[in-house]
């Protein structure tokens, strides 16, 4: 199999794909092979709403590669689903440190924020997530409880 090449496109495949524009991406998923699937693969999990998976996307809604573009739908939707993950933990651990900080209890540190014990439990645990503006009455909260002992 040839190495793949870019026609008529500012850019080379050794280039980041950060750098490729979407004439080129479009090569990459038509002809390219492992290396430029895998190098593209990268960049979806490093970002999976960044301006490379947009370029992708956009690709596939005109030129959809047989087995290529359904490996790319899939791999665009499980780097999000793993970067929501992630940020769902994220949160439940502030929300945590937000109560272990405050030293408060939980079911006063609820009140305080004007929600239940167990709707709070649900946040720090993950399960839910709560809105910004309770995150931000959260971390309110959590500063006026430690600075007031």
């Amino acid at each position: 199999m040839s190495a793949l090449s870019f026609r008529n496109v500012d850019a080379s495949p050794a280039d980041p794909v950060s750098e490729w524009p979407q004439e080129a991406i479009q090569t990459a998923l038509e002809r390219g092979g492992l290396t430029a699937w895998r190098r593209l693969a990268a960049a979806i999990r490093a970002d999976p709403w960044g301006p490379v998976v947009r370029r992708i996307e956009d690709v596939l809604t005109y030129s959809r590669p047989y087995g290529v573009a359904a490996a790319f739908d899939r791999a665009i939707a499980r780097s999000r689903d793993a970067a929501e993950a992630a940020e769902r933990d994220a949160i439940a651990a502030e929300i945590s440190k937000l109560i272990a900080d405050s030293g408060l209890t939980q079911a006063d540190f609820a009140s305080r924020i004007g929600t239940s014990a167990s709707r709070l439990s649900t946040y720090a645990s993950g399960k839910v997530t709560p809105s910004a503006a309770l995150l931000l009455r959260m971390r309110r909260s959590s500063n006026s409880a430690s600075c007031s002992e």
